[in-house]
């Protein structure tokens, strides 16, 4: 017999906004955002997800979405999913949630995709998205998370020295009611501010899961999160079609709306038994992805290396994101000399399958980054 037909659990309209929709979608993380709907371990069922912009930016090529884009209100995450065993019984905290990726694509009529390059005047107050899935946070893990991120953004410039760099850029970012979308939580309502100026923005990767940015989950994927709140309410959203690593462009991947099929376990006190805290409590811990059979394969590729000295040719120290940093402006360099501009490589370092390693920081000042499986026939050519 045929497998049976995954359930939509969330569906998507195109034609309406997030708080529009018939289960409302979130852009922030906090635990008393209400589940929209339960699922039992073992079942396979679909989520539908409109992309990183819900729809603000359209398929008319319109540069001025781009300009003009609201970037406060990203991203929008499909759920909260409430998961339950055959039993009934909920995910609990201290169980890791295994999730696996049966199945995506596209969504039926919006087979299409975008990136963009940002004036750093549009794209200053956010940072690289990817598919978010994740699991909520406890309320005592929200105060941490908050905790850290205000001290750093507080202190960091300082402590880093980075002023000069980052110029007015924030290093976090922290709670705030501008763009905030709460699920079924309606703004106006008694709990909605609180909860607002608690909740964390969705942007970077966490202890949760998240943005994690890993180019190679796809289908036949299993990511393993930990739980912190009863059903460990999961979240999914912000597909890409194609993304190399680091998604250095900002909006570099290829953006899209579409639909993931998972099946969910639960591992009954899978945290204690198979995560190390990396932190004072149990709490900080991170999760673990298994990577599936579809992923990128190439014959040849070229490498590129960066080490740990800026453009402006000042040393930093073992700093492993300024050798990524060089790395990928060694390959726009490069590539640029083969009838490429600049900016269509920046895109497409963004957008195909390349892959990002840290390949060396064993010997000061400089961490070594490599840039590699670039698909690429052009090596060196004599004049």
């Amino acid at each position: 017999m045929a497998p049976p037909t995954p359930k939509l659990i969330v569906p998507i309209d195109l034609k309406k906004k997030p708080c529009q929709q018939r289960l409302p979608l979130h852009n922030w993380w906090h635990s008393e955002i209400p589940p929209v709907a339960e699922v039992e371990t073992g079942v396979v069922f679909r989520v539908e997800m409109v992309d990183w912009t819900a729809g603000a930016i359209s398929d008319d090529n319109p540069a001025i979405d781009v300009k003009t884009l609201d970037l406060s209100t990203v991203h929008y995450l499909s759920g909260p999913i409430r998961v339950v065993d055959a039993d009934g019984d909920p995910a609990k905290p201290g169980d890791l949630l295994a999730v696996e990726i049966c199945n995506l694509g596209p969504l039926p009529g919006d087979e299409w995709g975008f990136t963009a390059i940002f004036d750093r005047e549009n794209g200053i107050y956010a940072y690289p998205p990817h598919i978010p899935v994740g699991t909520a946070p406890s309320m005592e893990l929200l105060n941490i998370w908050n905790e850290r991120e205000r001290k750093l953004e507080e202190t960091g410039l300082h402590s880093f020295k980075l002023c000069e760099v980052l110029h007015s850029r924030p290093l976090a970012n922290l709670p705030s009611t501008t763009g905030c979308v709460l699920g079924k939580i309606e703004e106006g309502s008694p709990d909605w501010e609180r909860i607002a100026r608690e909740a964390a923005r969705t942007i970077p990767g966490r202890e949760n899961g998240g943005n994690c940015d890993i180019k190679n989950l796809s289908r036949g994927s299993k990511v393993y999160l930990p739980v912190f709140v009863e059903g460990a309410n999961l979240s999914t959203g912000d597909m890409h079609f194609s993304q190399g690593d680091g998604e250095v462009a900002f909006c570099g991947a290829i953006e899209m709306s579409g639909f993931l099929e998972l099946k969910c376990e639960i591992i009954r006190d899978g945290m204690k038994k198979y995560l190390t805290p990396m932190g004072p409590t149990a709490l900080h811990v991170n999760p673990i992805f298994e990577i599936g059979p579809v992923e990128p394969r190439f014959s040849e590729w070229l490498v590129f290396e960066g080490i740990s000295v800026d453009e402006s040719g000042r040393q930093h120290y073992l700093d492993a994101s300024v050798a990524y940093k060089h790395a990928v402006l060694n390959a726009i360099n490069y590539l640029s000399r083969f009838g490429y501009s600049k900016e269509q490589v920046y895109l497409l370092l963004s957008c195909c399958p390349c892959e990002g390693r840290i390949s060396w920081i064993v010997d000061s000042p400089n961490a070594v980054a490599t840039l590699v499986h670039i698909e690429c026939c052009i090596l060196f050519v004599d004049d």
